[in-house]
C-alpha cells in the first residue's frame, strides 16, 4: 500500500493564518539581517584567500600551544580547531598578496614540526589567492542573481508573471534566512555555502511550482471560488506531496550532517535547515503572496451563458 500522511484530505486553514506567518517571517529576516551586519560571516579561505592545511598529530593535539607559536611568527590571521577527534587539526591562514604561499606553508610546517615533532600527516593543503578569492565572491554573487532570474522567467513563462514574483519573494526569504543560519551557527561561508543556496532554492522552487500547478488547476475547476479557499484547497491537495518529499530529503541530509563529517558538516546542516524553511515558505510565503498580485481576478468569475 502507498505511505499516507494524512487518511483523509486534509483541510488546514493555511490562508487563515497566513499573517502568522508572515510576522514569522519578517522576524527571522530581521533578525538574520541583524546577525549578518553585526558578526559577518565566517568567510572561509574560498573568499578571503590564504591557506587551508588539515593534519593528523600522533597524539592528540594542543591547540593553544600551536596558535601562540603561529602567531608569534608574525603570520596573518591564524584559525585552529579540532576536526573529527582530537588528533585531527584544521589549520587557516590568512595571507597577503605579497605573501609566497609556499614559503609560507614551509615555515608552518617548521613550527608545527617544533610542537608535535615529525609525526604529523599532512592530509591536505589548499592554497587560494587573495584575487582568486575576489573573482569567487564575484562569481558566487553572480550565480545566485542568475538562479534567480532564470527561475523568475521560467515561472512566468510556465504561468503568469505573479507567480514569478511570488516564487522569487520565497527564495529571497530562503536566501536570507540559509545566510543568517551561517552567521549564527559561524560554519564557514564558502563555496560550499553557495552551493548549499542554490541546492536550497531548487528544492523551493519545486515545491512553489507543485503548488502553483494545482493553483492553476483549481482556478480552472472552480471559477466561482473565493481566491482564499481556493488556495487552501490547492496546498492541502499537495500537502501529502509536500511532507513525503520533505521528509526523505530531510533525512538524507541528516544523515549527511551526522556521518559526512566535518568537511561538509556546514553543507549539510544548511541542508537541514533549508529542507525546512523551503517547505515553509512555498506554502506561508509564495501562495499567500498571489492574494496580493491580483491573480487574475476575472478568472474566479461565473461565465454567463450567451443569449441566443
Amino acid at each position: 500500500m502507498p505511505i499516507q500522511f494524512f487518511p483523509n484530505k486534509p483541510h488546514f486553514d493555511f490562508m487563515g493564518k497566513r499573517w502568522w506567518g508572515f510576522t514569522f517571517s519578517i522576524v527571522l529576516t530581521l533578525l538574520s539581517l541583524g546577525i549578518l551586519c553585526t558578526k559577518g560571516l565566517n568567510l572561509g579561505i574560498d573568499f578571503t584567500g590564504g591557506i587551508l592545511m588539515e593534519i593528523h598529530t600522533g597524539q592528540p593535539a594542543d591547540l593553544s600551544a600551536m596558535r601562540d607559536s603561529l602567531n608569534h611568527q608574525g603570520f596573518g590571521e591564524v584559525s585552529l580547531q579540532n576536526i573529527g577527534g582530537p588528533n585531527d587539526v584544521m589549520i587557516r591562514i590568512q595571507v597577503s598578496k605579497d605573501d609566497d604561499q609556499a614559503k609560507v606553508t614551509a615555515k608552518v610546517k617548521d613550527v608545527l614540526a617544533g610542537i608535535a615533532g615529525a609525526n604529523i600527516d599532512y592530509r591536505k593543503i589548499d592554497y587560494v589567492g587573495p584575487t582568486v578569492g575576489e573573482e569567487l565572491v564575484q562569481n558566487g554573487i553572480l550565480a545566485v542573481l542568475c538562479s534567480f532570474g532564470a527561475i523568475m522567467l521560467y515561472v512566468w513563462f510556465r504561468f503568469e508573471w505573479q507567480y514569478g514574483v511570488g516564487a522569487i519573494l520565497a527564495l529571497i526569504h530562503d536566501s536570507i534566512m540559509v545566510i543568517g543560519f551561517f552567521a549564527v551557527t559561524r560554519f564557514e561561508f564558502g563555496l560550499t555555502a553557495i552551493a548549499a543556496i542554490l541546492t536550497i532554492v531548487g528544492y523551493s522552487i519545486n515545491d512553489s511550482v507543485v503548488i502553483y500547478d494545482r493553483i492553476r488547476e483549481n482556478m480552472r475547476r472552480f471559477k466561482k471560488m473565493p481566491v482564499f479557499e481556493l488556495l487552501n484547497i490547492s496546498i492541502n491537495d499537495t500537502l501529502s506531496r509536500t511532507v513525503l518529499t520533505s521528509t526523505t530529503t530531510l533525512l538524507a541530509s541528516l544523515a549527511l550532517a551526522i556521518f559526512g563529517g566535518e568537511v561538509i558538516r556546514g553543507f549539510s546542516c544548511a541542508m537541514v535547515f533549508g529542507v525546512i524553511i523551503g517547505t515553509y515558505s512555498s506554502i506561508y510565503i509564495s501562495a499567500p503572496a498571489l492574494i496580493y498580485l491580483n491573480i487574475r481576478p476575472q478568472t474566479a468569475q461565473p461565465q454567463v451563458p450567451a443569449k441566443a
